[in-house]
């Protein structure tokens, strides 16, 4: 946890209410209160103070990306030459812009980010790296590793 963050108190019914969100979020109020065995507006209260806390941040869909035609997933690994200005700073504000990009962590290490990027192909990474990495000031190495296969893949916290 960051500095701004606060650790929220929960009992076992509120982590219980947890785990069955981020298994289906679809689950209704009164869904999830037969599972804690509770009426639906204390569940609804449970639910909306774990989103008034930000400990429940939102509600997605997991999807297929295969299916969708991203059949190519890659870690990029990219390292400034230098930190002072705000090269860095413009970098993530390009990245965040990005929809090939699923996730980017400034990290520590021999790089200063990590990307997870998705592409169509090998091709359409390329054209990532080269049109969108490579042309951002500062960046001096980029590294890719390839996805051969996916053992595990979840964005579920344990609580």
């Amino acid at each position: 946890m960051g500095k701004k963050d606060s650790f929220v108190e929960m009992d076992d019914s509120d982590r219980h209410l947890l785990r069955l969100l981020q298994a289906d979020a679809t689950l209704s109020n009164a869904a999830l209160g037969e599972h804690l065995s509770m009426s639906v507006t204390p569940c609804w209260r449970r639910r909306k103070r774990l989103e008034d806390a930000g400990v429940i941040t939102g509600y997605r869909a997991t999807l297929d990306r295969r299916k969708l035609g991203y059949d190519v997933m890659a870690f990029a690994q990219v390292r400034f030459g230098e930190h002072a200005g705000n090269e860095p700073d413009r970098f993530e504000q390009v990245i965040l812009q990005r929809p090939e990009v699923l996730s980017c962590h400034k990290i520590t290490g021999e790089a200063d980010y990590l990307l997870t990027v998705l592409a169509a192909d090998l091709e359409s990474y390329g054209q990532f790296i080269e049109n969108v990495l490579r042309k951002q000031p500062g960046v001096a190495v980029i590294q890719s590793s390839l996805v051969l296969r996916e053992v595990k893949a979840t964005a579920q916290v344990a609580v």
